[in-house]
């Protein structure tokens, strides 16, 4: 089981995040993109927490009815591993060395680097150049989650009738999707972009320069606060709440108590996790802030982010230069967008 290697099947995208499955199946042609095959399944309650599978079957039972949904016909699948599950190192190589003797010196190395007993994980690596200077090294990309992690979202995989072809890794399918807004942004290729993805329950950074990752950052917060609160001060269920939430019909003081609040915080979390990156690097500033994840969506909150952070704001938009297969519905996907950045990450390994 490779958590790098690229295959050659038409691959569906299946992005597990603790609120939903999302599967999605690109084709290529020439140099555009089309979604073929969308569909979005929620999960119960606590079937993933933070990113960790915890009923393995109900996670197979979504992805079961999101894929009996799609009308795909590929049964080979992507998924993706929550990148604080995977330790990454870049690690300089001889050159000259063969596939085998690489590989075999990877697992002595590994052994520096990994925490856990090696007969616990799953490795992988991918060559990524030769060292700056040194012409007789390479930089390897080291990848190492534990094997339970990976074994979970294949299990899940399975029991939803697709076979694991590719387990990637969050942010590398982010950095993957990056390339599908890159055009939209308003920055040199060689700027400092922060990505930020705001999901449920789970904020991830990917600060990119070079179109690369340099630096990775999870915290707990998201659109599962806001939520709960509509629940709480509404007395709905969590289903009435989440579809009050993107369909409207709430109190009018809904927008200024609840919504106004929760935009407030999401900016400071925001701001908090670019103190962060700024702490421990060589930068005090970014250049551009893209906002991905289902809390992208909520109106107005790029310019609150801009406003605020005093940094140039766009909301992702992975599909934007796609074409749509006529049996999806535009409208929907276009609302769904930004929440699709990882998905259209996993679905584009078809095409390595």
């Amino acid at each position: 089981m490779s958590l790098l290697t690229p295959k050659a099947p038409p691959l569906i995208g299946v992005d597990i995040s603790s609120t939903a499955v999302k599967l999605l199946q690109l084709t290529q042609a020439g140099a555009r993109y089309r979604v073929e095959h969308y569909a979005v399944e929620p999960l119960p309650p606590n079937a993933v927490v933070e990113k960790n599978i915890v009923e393995v079957e109900a996670v197979g039972d979504a992805i079961r009815r999101a894929f009996t949904r799609t009308g795909a016909r590929t049964k080979f699948a992507c998924a993706a591993v929550a990148g604080s599950a995977v330790i990454t190192k870049v690690i300089p190589m001889p050159a000259d060395l063969s596939e085998d003797d690489l590989e075999g010196q990877i697992q002595v190395e590994a052994n520096q680097y990994i925490p856990y007993p090696i007969e616990e994980v799953s490795l992988d690596f991918e060559k990524l150049g030769p060292v700056k200077d040194n012409p007789e090294m390479i930089n390897v990309l080291l990848a190492a989650s534990r094997t339970e992690n990976v074994d979970m979202r294949v299990a899940a995989l399975d029991l939803g009738g697709l076979t694991a072809k590719v387990i990637d890794v969050e942010v590398f399918a982010m950095e993957n999707a990056f390339k599908l807004i890159a055009d939209q942004l308003t920055v040199s290729r060689d700027a400092l972009v922060a990505l930020i993805d705001v999901g449920a329950t789970m904020t991830t950074l990917s600060v990119l320069k070079n179109q690369r990752t340099i630096y990775s950052r999870e915290q707990v917060f998201g659109g599962k606060q806001l939520t709960d609160e509509v629940m709480r001060r509404y007395g709905l269920s969590y289903e009435e709440a989440g579809l009050a939430k993107r369909q409207g019909g709430l109190p009018e003081s809904y927008e200024i108590e609840v919504l106004e609040p929760f935009k407030e915080a999401m900016v400071q979390q925001i701001g908090r996790l670019l103190q962060f990156f700024f702490a421990g690097s060589e930068y005090g500033k970014v250049d551009q802030i893209v906002l991905a994840g289902g809390c992208a969506s909520i109106p107005g909150i790029s310019e609150m982010v801009e406003e605020q952070l005093g940094v140039p704001c766009v909301v992702a938009n992975p599909l934007a230069s796609m074409s749509l297969s006529p049996r999806l519905q535009a409208q929907t996907l276009a609302q769904d967008a930004p929440a699709l950045m990882i998905a259209c990450g996993l679905a584009l390994r078809s095409f390595d």
